[in-house]
């Protein structure tokens, strides 16, 4: 099979590391999806999005001609922004995941899908992997951002 890049391709996910997950390509060759291509949130560990032996698509991102290593994109195949949020509206109470602290402490981050994230206001005693209850305040689509409220 000749792999493109730019191609999404289906795989397997044959192997964890701290830094990515390695996917075996269906009739192909191995790839790698750094961890950082598998969630537009920051994630701590790959663990928190693939599992050993899950079937997933993924976009080949790039192949080194030199040395054939092939990096993949799984955050490429969850849907777009737009495609995600249309799945909620304002005033909607949903459950998310805590993912990170605004630098400020000006908010937290909330994972609302894999490929959607909203923020809701700083509160001390969030922590990161925590599943929360939030209520959608305000959809903003030209600026790509959700407001939430904690419940």
């Amino acid at each position: 099979m000749k792999i493109e890049e730019g191609q999404i391709v289906n795989g397997t996910v044959t192997g964890i590391k701290p830094y990515g997950a390695f996917i075996s390509i269906e009739n192909g060759p191995v790839g790698l999806a750094f961890i950082e291509d598998l969630s537009v949130v920051r994630i701590k560990s790959p663990k928190e999005r693939v599992k050993i032996g899950q079937k997933i698509k993924c976009k080949v991102k790039n192949i080194n001609e030199e040395t054939g290593k092939i990096n993949l994109s799984y955050k490429d195949c969850l849907g777009t922004w737009e495609e995600n949020a249309e799945k909620f509206s304002e005033g909607m109470t949903v459950k998310g995941i805590v993912r990170d602290t605004e630098k400020n402490k000006n908010g937290v981050f909330i994972e609302l899908t894999p490929n959607l994230v909203g923020m809701t206001e700083y509160t001390e005693d969030l922590k990161y992997g925590q599943t929360v209850d939030v209520c959608i305040k305000k959809i903003l689509p030209e600026k790509k951002k959700i407001k939430l409220t904690l419940v």
